[in-house]
């Protein structure tokens, strides 16, 4: 894929010091229905899994002056570029099949997404906690309404993309591989800044991270070729319908306890057209800013 290298200068290898070892295969079960978000269960499973063990410290007096003010370094298990690229098999196996946003979820390294005690999960396909009682969505649902809004009338190509719910910044990041420019509402301030922490050091020039009220969109850079809610609520805004392009796409879950992924189209100035594609699980989509 064109450009990869131009928005990701800064390749694998220069991330992780030494080869990931080996990890137990997890196999996924090729399904329809998009898995339901696990966050509080992986939280619970890692931290079962994983034990710090103390560093023993040094007296003052024979403390070296050059190790007073180290900084320890991150973790980084299972990132090897063959644990990614299983990852992105399994969603293949679960029937997404454009190439292009396949390529995309592979190039994004979604282990700087996370908090370091998650690394070692961060290429299965769950979703996992971020703070803020907020997930980074599983890189199936991701990869699958991505692919939903690419197919659209004029070839897959998308200029503009709005995203509601920036969360953690990972979304954003795959959706710049795929559109040009790209738009991502964040409504919880920690987490806005945490997303621009995130994607600092990858360099991508064509997203522009905005604090605000999603169900609001952002009216000032409409119309949007797509747009994806990474958020439910009980019905999608209006706004967001008249930001709309005609000929655009919108997919986003909708519905209380029990949701599904929806398909809204664009087709006239006035007319849109509603498909339900599948079930899922997300966050609730709330309004204002915190």
């Amino acid at each position: 894929m064109t450009g990869k290298d131009r928005r990701f200068p800064l390749p694998l290898s220069s991330v992780v010091e030494k080869p990931a070892k080996s990890a137990r295969s997890q196999t996924v079960a090729s399904m329809k229905v998009a898995t339901p978000q696990t966050a509080t269960k992986n939280a619970a499973q890692n931290v079962a899994q994983q034990a710090v063990r103390p560093r023993p410290v040094e007296p003052a007096a024979e403390r070296p002056r050059a190790a007073a003010a180290p900084v320890a370094a991150r973790a980084e298990p299972m990132v090897s570029g063959t644990v990614r690229a299983a990852m992105v098999a399994r969603v293949a196996k679960q029937g997404v099949k454009d190439a292009k946003v396949l390529a995309a979820l592979e190039a994004v390294p979604r282990h700087l997404f996370v908090e370091p005690a998650l690394a070692s999960q961060a290429y299965i396909d769950a979703s996992l906690p971020i703070g803020h009682h907020q997930t980074i969505s599983q890189p199936y649902i991701v990869a699958r309404m991505i692919e939903v809004m690419r197919a659209n009338s004029n070839g897959g190509a998308l200029n503009k993309v709005l995203e509601i719910g920036t969360g953690c910044g990972y979304q954003a990041a795959v959706l710049s591989l795929v559109a040009k420019e790209v738009y991502s509402i964040e409504r919880i301030k920690p987490l806005h800044e945490l997303a621009k922490s995130n994607l600092r050091p990858l360099r991508i020039a064509n997203i522009r991270l905005q604090y605000g009220d999603g169900m609001l969109g952002l009216a000032q850079a409409a119309p949007f070729d797509g747009i994806i809610l990474a958020a439910a609520g009980l019905e999608v805004p209006q706004a967001l319908l008249e930001q709309l392009a005609i000929g655009g796409r919108l997919v986003a879950p909708v519905g209380a306890r029990h949701q599904v992924l929806q398909l809204i189209e664009r087709v006239g100035k006035f007319e849109w057209t509603n498909t339900t594609l599948e079930d899922c699980h997300f966050v609730p989509l709330r309004p204002g800013v915190v």
